[in-house]
């Protein structure tokens, strides 16, 4: 009777698995979203990216990175086959950098968040916001010191700019810097601070107390994985019970009488109108992002509706579900059109703020709301990470928030449709 009695159980379990199995297998293979066409006459190098990206997220993120995010940690193993694709460094041209056309970084962001999004805020980290600003405001010395390390990641880059008191205010950032012979020591914290606490080399804004203006040193650390070898007077915490992005490591850092050499501060960072300029060349990267978890959560949900049954028919037999996945596909369809449209007026020159903050507002509005929809769509099993909606709904959370809230970016709208600003 004890042997049946556990024989039971295991064979339920069996046949369970079986099924979760059969509604899984499908989730994340691509399919086709260019319903308009888009995609017609892709250049070759545009094609080539979102190949390579998409090659490496199918066959080594996907079957990692769930566990990955349930533990928190972050995916070591993953950099030298992301090293591996050529794609490092978007738009960045030299230095062994990818050197992509604006288009054909878009959908390699697409892909890589498709599969993950910390993964694509790790590679936004490193590419665009550090590798950028040492290209744009660094000496050529300091590009050939630090870019070439970076672009092969066996150096890991960060960008300290939010502070614990200002995020969307981070013209008014607090931490200082001081000259004091041929080092500078700086005082101050930051917050949120993207691969923050394993870091070789960090960008640091602060404001020099001698002229008011804001400026940019960067921190070097030879082995950030040993927690002995912290600098003088300087503090990493990882920031941990996160709800989304929990595959990156987001840190605190603090400052207290922490030199850092003058070789290190970029000569072109004189003032928070360069910082600017560094955030401007970023602008539209979080829509992009944001399509690549829509498209993730859109493909998720066709194939579920596919075969799971209820009442003795597929469900996306039925009206209201049908009715749902259409929604989902025309919001989709207009992040397409949006990006695409970006990229061609990047290219151009006429990117202004005002398009950036009205594509952000967009597109991660409308992801969010397909990714919540998808959840739906699932059932008990979209709470689910192996059926890998659930991660992409929360990072959508972060998504949201990251580069300018919904209320930042409709204020900058307004300001810009009634010539008033109401901050």
């Amino acid at each position: 009777m004890d042997e049946l009695l556990d024989a039971g159980p295991r064979a339920g379990f069996a046949e369970t698995d079986e099924y979760l199995a059969a509604l899984r297998e499908r989730l994340t293979v691509p399919r086709d979203t260019d319903y308009l066409l888009l995609a017609d006459g892709l250049p070759d190098d545009a094609a080539d990216a979102r190949a390579r990206m998409r090659a490496f997220v199918d066959a080594k993120v996907l079957p990692v990175i769930n566990g990955y995010w349930e533990r928190a940690e972050f995916p070591w193993e993953l950099l030298p086959d992301l090293a591996a694709t050529g794609l490092v460094g978007g738009v960045i041209r030299g230095h062994g950098a990818a050197g992509l056309s604006r288009l054909a970084a878009g959908l390699a962001t697409v892909e890589l968040a498709r599969g993950d999004g910390s993964m694509n805020t790790f590679l936004g980290v490193q590419a665009n916001l550090t590798m950028g600003t040492i290209n744009l405001l660094g000496s050529e010395e300091q590009k050939g010191r630090w870019l070439p390390g970076m672009v092969r990641l066996e150096k890991i880059g960060a960008f300290a700019l939010t502070e614990p008191r200002h995020g969307s205010d981070s013209a008014q950032l607090e931490t200082t810097a001081r000259r004091d012979g041929d080092s500078w020591v700086l005082n101050g914290a930051k917050r949120w601070i993207g691969n923050g606490s394993m870091a070789h080399v960090t960008v640091i804004w602060a404001r020099d107390e001698a002229d008011g203006e804001v400026k940019a040193f960067v921190l070097e650390r030879e082995d950030p994985r040993d927690p002995e070898s912290l600098p003088a007077g300087f503090s990493a915490r990882t920031i941990d019970g996160k709800i989304g992005k929990r595959a990156i490591l987001q840190a605190d850092l603090a400052f207290e009488n922490m030199r850092v050499s003058e070789a290190n501060r970029l000569p072109g960072a004189n003032s928070f109108r360069d910082t600017s300029r560094v955030l401007a060349t970023t602008r539209g990267g979080a829509s992009w992002e944001a399509l690549g978890h829509a498209v993730a959560c859109f493909e998720a949900a066709v194939a579920y509706t596919e075969v799971r049954e209820q009442f003795g028919h597929p469900i996306g037999s039925y009206q209201l579900v049908q009715s749902t996945l259409a929604s989902m596909l025309s919001e989709l369809t207009a992040m397409q059109l949006i990006c695409f449209r970006m990229a061609e007026l990047q290219e151009a020159g006429k990117w202004s703020g005002t398009m950036a903050s009205i594509a952000k507002m967009h597109t991660s509005n409308k992801a969010r709301t397909i990714a919540q929809q998808a959840r739906d769509l699932l059932g008990g099993n979209g709470l689910l990470l192996d059926f890998h909606v659930g991660r992409h709904l929360t990072d959508m959370e972060v998504v949201h928030t990251y580069e300018g809230t919904e209320f930042i970016q409709s204020l900058l709208i307004g300001r810009k449709v009634t010539g008033r600003s109401a901050f």
